[in-house]
């Protein structure tokens, strides 16, 4: 069954969303992170993906007393990601409450830190971030897109070791358009052994069917909850329907 994600990403400690990574087209949904994601554990939802977007910026780790609190005070399982290039930044999010890592620069960037990473906690806590503009990598919180092809990247690192994929099509982030069926599909049928979080533009719960039928494993959904496109109760109901 697909595993429901809701997504807060964070500025000045604070709920906001962007639209396509764009840094100046920000707008706050809630100055209560805490707040947002105990509404997420009162829907049954079980996991949560937090982003730094001050960290991924910055390129070191900023929002690790938002994550401290969250995971102190819920019981949710929480993957955190923006800002960790070094190992302090690792170990502070880990000691903060995180259970995962989403790294994507680094694994571009700085190989041999990824993969020293993989293999020192293992790829059940190391998630490979794979955030794509037009097929190709995405880095540094977006504001750097290479011309490292998704499917060889995916290809190279599944090769060695990396289990979790999380796939956000930029283009689709935030707009509230439809998520990037194709992309997934194409993915999924390449990798047959992927896990792969979904990301990026899911807007109807239709999508989530279609995405589960795919054997997408994740998907993580951010604006459509903040906008009311889709409600917790719709969440909560997709999940208790097998039940």
């Amino acid at each position: 069954m697909l595993t429901i994600i809701p997504a807060i990403d964070l500025i000045d400690g604070k709920c906001v969303r962007l639209s396509k990574g764009d840094y100046s087209q920000k707008k706050i949904y809630n100055e209560n992170p805490l707040e947002v994601a105990k509404s997420f554990e009162d829907h049954g939802l079980q996991r949560l993906h937090l982003v730094d977007l001050d960290g991924a910026k910055a390129q070191y780790v900023i929002n690790w007393k938002v994550l401290e609190k969250i995971a102190s005070k819920t019981s949710l399982i929480i993957d955190f990601g923006g800002g960790i290039k070094s190992d302090k930044d690792l170990e502070i999010i880990f000691k903060s409450g995180a259970a995962m890592a989403t790294i994507g620069s680094v694994a571009v960037k700085n190989k041999e830190f990824f993969f020293k990473w993989l293999e020192q906690y293992g790829a059940e806590k190391i998630i490979l971030g794979a955030d794509v503009n037009k097929k190709k990598i995405a880095i540094s919180g977006w504001l750097e897109v290479t011309e490292i092809d998704i499917f060889q990247f995916l290809a190279d690192y599944l090769a060695k070791g990396v289990k979790q994929v999380l796939c956000t099509d930029i283009s689709k982030d935030g707009m509230l358009e439809g998520t990037s069926l194709e992309l997934y599909k194409e993915i999924i049928d390449r990798f047959k052994n992927i896990e792969l979080i979904a990301s990026g533009g899911v807007t109807k719960i239709d999508e989530l069917y279609k995405l589960e039928e795919m054997g997408i494993s994740s998907v993580i959904i951010g604006k459509a909850i903040y906008e009311g496109k889709i409600t917790l109760s719709d969440l909560k109901f997709y999940k208790e329907r097998v039940k």
